[in-house]
């Protein structure tokens, strides 16, 4: 089973500098680095230390995702934020329970002892209240402890297989909930999020917040294929 690591980011330089050096080529067999386009030396930072790295034309998150994922050629996606607030370790734990048998491993700030020190008085509780609206909406297939953090791993047919084929920044949450609905097996595991290093956050809060918001609608009344049966929660 070979393993891609797919890395997004834009102007980020001093993360990528402090955090791609803890990413052991022991744990992956393809690493791409799609970049929004970046003016801080990032891209010459990575084309230094020959990694794979394109500049994306779709706009934003989701459209990164949508672009880097259609390029790997391995079995298992594990998607990659340089901005310190992933912890590299989880990747390792994240392939491992992909060869136990999860269709997607999901990483969780708030469950099984994890937390975040980057959230803000506003960014956690926007959080859990939309982890519960996701689990009173969806909780017959699978009960969330963090829907938003964005750390997930995947096989990758999971793409095609659930017609992920959009820009928007839920990108990885529509996955997560077409692969739910579609009772593949999803799993989460503990994964403390650290304060963010340099650069600054791109996500506009209140926009996103729609964004999310009409995503689980969305999603929920979504006709589904084949019957779904329950996903298996695993720690």
């Amino acid at each position: 089973m070979k393993v891609a690591i797919v890395v997004f980011e834009i102007n980020e330089i001093d993360g990528m500098r402090a955090m791609m050096p803890q990413i052991k080529k022991e744990w992956y067999d393809e690493l791409i680095i799609v970049d929004g386009g970046s003016t801080d030396g990032t891209i010459e930072y990575a084309r230094e230390h020959g990694y794979n790295i394109f500049v994306q034309q779709q706009k934003g998150v989701g459209g990164a995702l949508n672009e880097a994922v259609r390029r790997v050629t391995s079995d298992v996606v594990i998607l990659y934020a340089p901005d310190g607030s992933f912890i590299p370790d989880r990747i390792p734990a994240m392939v491992e329970q992909i060869r136990r048998g999860a269709d997607v491993v999901n990483v969780t700030r708030y469950g099984y002892g994890a937390s975040s020190a980057d959230d803000t008085m506003w960014t956690g509780p926007a959080n859990r209240a939309f982890t519960a609206l996701v689990n009173l909406l969806f909780g017959r297939w699978f009960t969330f402890t963090d829907f938003l953090y964005t750390y997930v791993g995947f096989k990758r047919d999971l793409v095609e297989d659930m017609q992920v084929e959009t820009d928007v920044i839920t990108w990885t949450q529509i996955l997560m909930l077409r692969a739910m609905r579609m009772g593949r097996t999803i799993v989460e595991i503990p994964g403390s999020e650290p304060k963010r290093i340099g650069g600054a956050v791109k996500v506009p809060k209140v926009r996103t917040a729609f964004i999310i918001l009409k995503t689980i609608l969305q999603e929920r009344f979504r006709p589904v294929r084949p019957p779904a049966v329950a996903a298996v929660k695993q720690a």
